[in-house]
């Protein structure tokens, strides 16, 4: 059999009758992905609530859209899907006044921490939510490709992840990061450990070290992590957001090996965000003789978002039986990042001393 590239999975169908969305947030990945993925997808908008009332207003002139005037009239809407582009510390106060039973998608994290994520998660609960973690890039048309290549064999049995980050990244972007105590991995390369669960499964456990750089205040932006998943699979991310010294060696890239083919991925978005590179996914499949170039339909930003919201809206239908990453799921992928900031918490394994 000859491995077709054209052939693979890069996309998740439509729901029949789309559902309105309203939106709560005005930041930047409203409309550098939210609502272009929404618009390119079809799928309708009611508007938008933010409590900074001119900054609402003028995403909302932007995309032709309503501004609510309050968290009432923006819940209020009939049938809406719920859309939270809040910060993680706003999450709870939002899911608790949306309607009981409504349909939420929440974005990453689930909460500032792992204390946080389980109060959001017994809120949906409670509340009966249909509820969904923002991990987008699980819906990116390359991760799609690279799933399907996987459940068809191509690469035989995953055994090596590694994830090579070396870029500058614009944090002035998102204001409210600003004194934030947690940043590299817990809004980050959180999306990077979510999609490794998805693809591995759970690991046993987790070595980590993150640190800021001595040029600026953020937390941190340099992350080293290796996660156990016993002695047949190595999974490895290097991380570092202060490589600013043009784009010739700079990297945003995954390689993942099996044991009868290999994938190559570029994350172009990483690379002069928002504007960002295309993606690219190459495959070395089972009984090929070199590398092939999966031509992609789209890129991370934005398509993956308009993925991630048919998946939502489908399963609210009853098109879909699994909703991914619903709450209950990405609860784990909280879990495993809370255990990497206590691994970098926890003192490294000491020298011995010379005799």
């Amino acid at each position: 059999m000859t491995f077709d590239p054209t052939t693979l999975a890069q996309s998740w169908p439509k729901p029949a009758n789309p559902r309105p969305i309203v939106t709560f947030g005005a930041g930047s990945i409203v409309g550098d992905a939210h609502f272009p993925a929404y618009r390119k997808a079809g799928f309708p908008v009611a508007g938008l609530y933010d409590p900074d009332r001119a900054k609402a207003k003028k995403l909302a002139g932007e995309w032709g859209v309503k501004a609510f005037t309050s968290v009432a009239e923006a819940v209020a809407v009939e049938g809406a899907v719920f859309d939270l582009a809040t910060p993680p510390a706003r999450h709870a106060e939002v899911l608790s006044a949306l309607p009981d039973g409504a349909a939420a998608l929440i974005q990453k994290p689930m909460g500032s921490n792992l204390e946080e994520a389980t109060e959001i998660l017994t809120l949906c609960r409670e509340k009966n939510l249909k509820a969904a973690v923002n991990f987008q890039l699980r819906f990116a048309p390359m991760m799609l490709a690279l799933k399907d290549a996987i459940a068809k064999g191509w690469l035989g049995e995953v055994v090596d992840f590694d994830a090579w980050l070396a870029l500058a990244t614009p944090w002035q972007l998102w204001p409210f990061l600003k004194g934030l105590p947690r940043i590299e991995i817990a809004m980050h390369s959180i999306h990077y450990l979510d999609f490794v669960r998805q693809l591995l499964g759970d690991p046993k456990g987790v070595h980590a070290k993150t640190i800021g750089h001595p040029g600026h205040d953020v937390a941190q932006t340099r992350t080293s992590a290796i996660l156990d998943y016993g002695e047949t699979i190595r999974c490895a991310l290097s991380v570092n957001h202060d490589h600013d010294f043009g784009r010739k060696h700079q990297a945003c890239e995954f390689r993942i090996c099996g044991t009868q083919g290999a994938a190559y991925l570029k994350l172009g978005v990483n690379l002069d965000y928002p504007r960002g590179e295309p993606d690219v996914l190459e495959i070395f499949p089972k009984g090929g003789e070199g590398w092939v170039n999966v031509p992609l339909a789209g890129t991370w930003f934005p398509d993956a978002f308009a993925g991630r919201m048919a998946n939502l809206q489908r399963f609210v239908s009853g098109e879909d039986d699994t909703l991914v990453s619903s709450v209950e799921d990405a609860w784990n992928t909280m879990a495993l990042v809370e255990a990497a900031y206590q691994s970098s918490a926890a003192p490294a394994t000491p020298l011995a001393k010379r005799p």
